[in-house]
């Protein structure tokens, strides 16, 4: 089995080389195949990724001439995948890629066709960081599984893993953070797909450590949480 670990990346210096040899070391089982796609980043992430696209040619790194959002990287990395199965994972380091092993499982068992994390059902550590952004998530949340019928308990969560059959079936819309009710609105659809959930750890950024989503984001979502519950 190959895994298909898909990497947005918008200003992540900082953290990216990090991320990257957690990733490496993760022990999943598997082998992995990863995919970094740069959305224009402007505080020197560009000229790292040159140097890691030198570093390691069995990469695929792709740029992005124009900043066009975290789902738009998404769908640009998707289209790039062979693996049998494909995860996205952040470039920010507020998820632990030996998580992967967790969501991984149930697909592995032939349990899942589709397996996302969890930041809310337990497991491992979790940094307490925004009262009202956790509730905002919890509500989104809750009105996606109330258009979806569903019972999810954190569909904004990064960790998000799908056979590749699932994706090729899928045509992604949403170039920003709307990516996440429009993907869990289309694998829900008709109930075809098996999602599971496993609870993971999470290591929170506030926002002068970088955190990029804002409330506008979280109005959108609403809006495209209504949105996919009719469009295809």
């Amino acid at each position: 089995m190959k895994l298909s670990i898909v990497i947005p990346i918008y200003n992540e210096v900082e953290t990216l080389r990090e991320l990257l040899q957690h990733v490496l070391d993760a022990e999943l089982g598997v082998e992995k195949e990863l995919i970094l796609v740069d959305d224009c980043s402007a505080d020197g992430t560009v000229d790292l990724l040159k140097l890691l696209e030198q570093e390691h040619p069995e990469w695929t790194i792709v740029f992005h001439e124009v900043n066009q959002g975290k789902g738009a990287a998404l769908r640009t990395g998707f289209a790039k995948a062979t693996g049998d199965v494909v995860a996205i994972q952040d470039a920010d380091l507020e998820y632990d890629p030996k998580d992967l092993a967790l969501l991984l499982g149930p697909i592995r068992d032939g349990h899942a066709d589709v397996v996302y994390g969890s930041r809310f059902l337990g497991g491992g550590p979790h940094r307490v960081v925004y009262f009202w952004h956790s509730i905002g998530n919890r509500f989104l949340t809750l009105f996606s599984n109330m258009m979806t019928d569903v019972n999810l308990t954190d569909m904004e969560v990064c960790y998000k893993m799908f056979k590749r059959e699932v994706l090729e079936g899928i045509e992604i819309h949403e170039d920003r953070f709307g990516f996440e009710p429009e993907i869990t609105a289309k694998v829900t659809r008709g109930k075809q797909w098996r999602l599971y959930e496993v609870p993971i750890s999470y290591y929170g950024r506030s926002y002068s450590d970088g955190k990029k989503i804002t409330w506008r984001d979280g109005f959108r979502a609403l809006w495209c949480i209504m949105k996919y519950r009719f469009v295809s």
